[in-house]
């Protein structure tokens, strides 16, 4: 295998799918990036057995041929070339040297026949979602799924498509996140669930105006994103039923400026650290909501306008989970429903249903 291309360009797509590489494995392999050539292209595969990221570029071809290469080593070397073209050329042995300008480097490599199968998924029609949408979608959810569960299909984000509609939802047990959107698309109910670590993938490589085409098969999905195929098993495992604790008998609503609270939340969370742990006190009442921690550090009081109708209600949260569902929304405005202070709140725009938040309260002292 020999060949030559633009070393910005290949650092760069090599750098995309090193992120889909098996840093903790027992098969070099999967350490490694797939490096395989065309005619006038060569294409590199990145895939820990879980998600895989497949990508190519343009190439001067002198020999077609494939190999394994070190992810990190190779995507060091090429970060720090000297020339703008680079050379790649293998040999029978597996020896691969690395040319650019003065600068030679030799590795070894591994036969690409060790390298595992990509699945492949068999689907009528791709779903297609414009690319801004998605990602944004994304954000507003992703940070909800579970790290750590006992359910493994809490730690991904349930898709739910329907007739013109599409709906993420993610939860770890603390929190809820849902972002709604209509779409093109009429056909039959598609629902499954995909890792967050492809989702997070597919945020850094989408591009807004262009489309993201989505083929669903049974185990995997496959999402072509500009120059990019994503591949990425799907989870299985019954999703907590939502929808019954999104529809809460709230005795009181607050309307309150998004950056406002945010930034009052922040304040007051300036004396609550990982060592001196505490909630966040949270009073509506007056036209006001007052916010104050108390630690071992010491306190913090501080408060904001808001329109409040109903009850006087004293509650506690977990700081960080009410800053991540704020630091999301993108309204000038944010509509909080409170029902008790021992059941969830939801936070919803103030106008229309694109997002909906639902955070436990913690007990206070």
């Amino acid at each position: 295998m020999k060949f030559i291309c633009d070393t910005q360009k290949f650092s760069e797509i090599c750098s995309n799918v090193q992120r889909s590489v098996s840093t903790k494995s027992t098969i070099p392999a999967i350490e490694g990036i797939l490096i395989t050539t065309t005619e006038n292209s060569v294409t590199v595969t990145g895939y820990d057995l879980e998600v895989g990221v497949i990508t190519s570029t343009q190439a001067k071809v002198e020999k077609q041929g494939s190999i394994i290469l070190n992810a990190k080593i190779l995507c060091d070397i090429l970060r720090n070339l000297p020339a703008p073209t680079v050379s790649v050329e293998a040999d029978e042995r597996m020896t691969v040297k690395i040319k650019s300008g003065d600068a030679e480097f030799s590795l070894i490599g591994i036969s690409s026949q060790e390298y595992p199968e990509l699945p492949s998924v068999n689907s009528s029609f791709p779903i297609v979602v414009k690319g801004g949408i998605l990602k944004d979608m994304i954000r507003k959810t992703v940070f909800a799924a579970a790290e750590n569960d006992t359910k493994i299909v809490h730690t991904g984000v349930r898709f739910e498509i329907a007739d013109r509609q599409i709906r993420l939802v993610a939860v770890d047990g603390f929190r809820l996140a849902i972002r709604n959107e209509e779409i093109d698309y009429i056909g039959e109910e598609q629902v499954f669930v995909v890792p967050k670590k492809a989702l997070n993938e597919i945020m850094k490589l989408v591009i807004d105006d262009e489309p993201v085409a989505m083929n669903i098969g049974k185990r995997h999905i496959v999402f072509e994103i500009n120059n990019y195929i994503i591949v990425s098993r799907l989870l299985d495992g019954e999703f907590l039923n939502y929808k019954s604790a999104i529809s809460i008998n709230e005795i009181t609503t607050v309307e309150a400026n998004t950056r406002m609270l945010i930034s009052s939340i922040e304040r007051t969370s300036l004396v609550i650290t990982d060592r001196a742990k505490s909630p966040i006190r949270c009073i509506f009442e007056d036209g006001l909501i007052r916010t104050s921690a108390i630690t071992t550090l010491g306190s913090a009081n501080d408060k904001i306008p808001a329109q409040i109708k109903g009850n006087r209600i004293e509650i506690g949260f977990n700081n960080r989970f009410l800053l991540d569902a704020l630091k999301v929304c993108d309204t000038d405005e944010v509509k909080i429903k409170l029902a008790s202070p021992v059941l969830p709140i939801i936070i919803e725009p103030k106008e229309g249903n694109s997002f909906l938040f639902l955070i436990l309260p913690v007990k206070l002292k």
